[in-house]
């Protein structure tokens, strides 16, 4: 399905050099610092360059003294890696020193680079400002705030001395019956280039050395979100995982062009995606990996694979790793097989399985980003600055988050002009399971990797229903099942999605629950408008409650600061926000994706103003 080379990347190829050479020079290339790279390789044993391409979960370290004794490049904390000692600033941060301290008794005392998915704030530590996920993101078209919100998650990131984050996502989803579609900005390529490129600059600055800068990723390369219905992972899900069934035009056009602009903007580092093309794992793709991402578009950073990807190559685990190291892959994220994949990879070097040239141009790709961000300079203390701690969740950070919040929102329908809400209203009846749990406004990626429903594993947060009640000048009543709304002026039913990650949220049905259905129906039959509001992470099908409500916002997930929803629904920010993605009428019309003709509920860029 490959199609000429000049005929495919004629166009994106000119408009990608034209790019390069008209932007500003924002850092040096990383391959400045091959001076002092070679330098160092030059003095690295076999080992301590395999130790450097190794990344496990710090969780599953078989011992602490593994850091220093098997000289890792770098050790993550996958979702739901935390700190024995709780979810805390200063339990995060103990545990960050506690492991930088050990790589640096290493004999040539290499800095680690420590991992972590902050993907809308710096989501793992309670107390952390928690913004809307990309999908709102996506509806403010406002890179500027995307940039601020980007940079305001590196301080507090760096606050607790983590210097790597797995974002951004410039996935461009196309079915959003997948799980991870709220971790896009949109279905429509030119907004994620935009936004993409937006979060690249404020999480890593212009400087990599800046003590402030974080080390950003775009993931996952490429096409995560454009894989077929019915390709997914062994079965248990329908999309994620599985394969883009597309040719290299299609793929090039939809799903490469954040790439395009996150290298331009200086990111030094992708994630390949679990995820096929055309029924070969990107984790093994020499053409994706090499050719086209190190060749052809002259990424001088490295590869780090999805947490446990490369096990998906071959049933034998040695012969897996030889096919990813020589397609192009430079660290590995083995989580609790690191001994094993260290032993493989020396073992496959010294068969001449694996050339030492692939393993020195993998290690120098890495020590180039050690390099540039500073971490190999003796005078800088590589641990945790303590006095970020005053900014951690800040009032000032949440103002950020606030106003990310009402920008995002989507006004939907609004009936009779029933919003805004009047302040002075005698009685306003708030209902639904999504009003007063921060733990769904949140979603997945939130504490934990699925996310947690409930008000008790975060701090600092507003619920929707406790922004209405401080801003209201009238009485707030409430019930989850809509019931007691008789009476009052009007009710607010706020519905929508539980928290879900890749896999466990996929879904065959876009339907709304019962339960949400049955909270309106209940508020209806009290004779009052009733205003909907959604919290999702992804369009739902209304059904029937396109007729129900008076009034329908979506509010996607809006993360911690639930003021920045009753700010719109009071009318004190007038509604903003377009859609990133087309809505769909029923489940019938999925998928959807960009340039679909279909007659749909609303059209991507709908968006109703007061």
């Amino acid at each position: 399905m490959t199609l000429p080379r000049v005929l495919l990347f004629g166009a994106i190829a000119g408009a990608f050099l034209s790019m390069q050479a008209a932007a500003p020079q924002k850092q040096k290339s990383l391959s400045s610092f091959d001076p002092q790279v070679k330098a160092l390789l030059a003095k690295m044993t076999l080992e301590e360059k395999v130790g450097q391409m190794t990344q496990p979960d710090q969780a599953s370290l078989k011992d602490v003294a593994d850091i220093e004794n098997l000289a890792l490049g770098s050790v993550l904390s996958g979702g739901g890696s935390d700190p024995k000692a709780g979810n805390s600033l200063e339990a995060w941060t103990n545990l960050y020193d506690g492991y930088q301290k050990r790589a640096l008794r290493s004999r040539l005392a290499i800095p680690l680079l420590y991992g972590v998915d902050a993907l809308h704030g710096h989501n793992n530590v309670i107390g952390a400002v928690v913004f809307p996920h990309n999908i709102g993101l996506g509806c403010t078209r406002n890179p500027a705030l995307v940039e601020k919100i980007a940079r305001i998650t590196a301080i507090e990131v760096r606050a607790t001395g983590i210097q790597w984050t797995f974002a951004p996502c410039v996935t461009v989803p196309q079915d959003i019956r997948w799980g991870r579609t709220y971790e896009g900005f949109s279905e429509d390529p030119k907004l994620v280039k935009t936004l993409g490129e937006a979060a690249t600059r404020g999480l890593q600055t212009a400087d990599l050395s800046d003590p402030l800068s974080v080390l950003a990723c775009a993931k996952h390369y490429v096409g995560d979100g454009g894989t077929t219905f019915g390709t997914g992972m062994g079965g248990k899900s329908p999309l994620d995982q599985g394969d883009m069934r597309v040719d290299e035009a299609t793929m090039r056009r939809l799903h490469l062009q954040g790439y395009v602009t996150t290298l331009a903007a200086g990111v030094a580092t992708v994630m390949p995606s679990y995820s096929s093309w055309n029924g070969v794992k990107v984790s093994g793709s020499k053409q994706l990996m090499t050719d086209i991402l190190k060749t052809e578009m002259g990424f001088e950073g490295f590869l780090i694979s999805d947490y446990n990807a490369i096990d998906q190559l071959d049933k034998d685990y040695k012969k897996a790793i030889g096919i990813s190291i020589n397609a192009g892959m430079d660290m590995v994220m083995v989580t609790d097989k690191y001994r094993e994949y260290i032993k493989g990879l020396k073992e496959l070097v010294q068969e001449g399985v694996v050339p030492m040239s692939r393993i020195d141009d993998a290690v120098t790709r890495i020590l180039r980003v050690k390099f540039a961000m500073g971490l190999m300079d003796k005078s800088r203390s590589q641990l945790a600055d303590r006095s970020l701690w005053k900014s951690f969740g800040s009032a000032e950070h949440r103002a950020v988050a606030r106003q990310a919040v009402r920008e995002s929102l989507v006004l939907l329908k609004n009936g009779k002009k029933t919003l805004p809400l009047k302040k002075s209203a005698p009685r306003i009846h708030v209902a639904g399971k999504n009003a007063d749990d921060i733990g769904n406004q949140n979603g997945g990626w939130t504490i934990d990797w699925q996310g947690i429903s409930g008000n008790a594993m975060t701090t600092g947060g507003t619920t929707i229903l406790a922004a209405l009640k401080g801003a209201a000048q009238g009485q707030v009543t409430y019930s989850k099942d809509g019931t007691g709304a008789a009476g009052a002026s009007i009710g607010v039913v706020v519905i929508g999605e539980k928290p879900y990650a890749e896999m466990q949220g996929d879904r065959k049905s876009l339907a709304l629950d019962a339960a949400d259905v049955a909270a309106i129906n209940n508020v209806k039959k009290a004779g009052i408008p009733v205003v909907v509001v959604l919290v999702s992470g992804r369009p739902m099908i209304l059904g029937d409650v396109l007729d129900q409500a008076d009034a329908i916002v979506a509010a996607w997930l809006p993360g911690t600061e639930g003021a920045g929803v009753s700010d719109v629904l009071f009318g004190d920010y007038k509604p903003t926000g377009k859609l990133g993605f087309s809505w769909p009428k029923s489940d019938a019309q999925l998928p959807l994706g960009t340039g679909n003709k279909a007659d749909v509920q609303y059209k991507i860029g709908y968006g109703l103003k007061y």
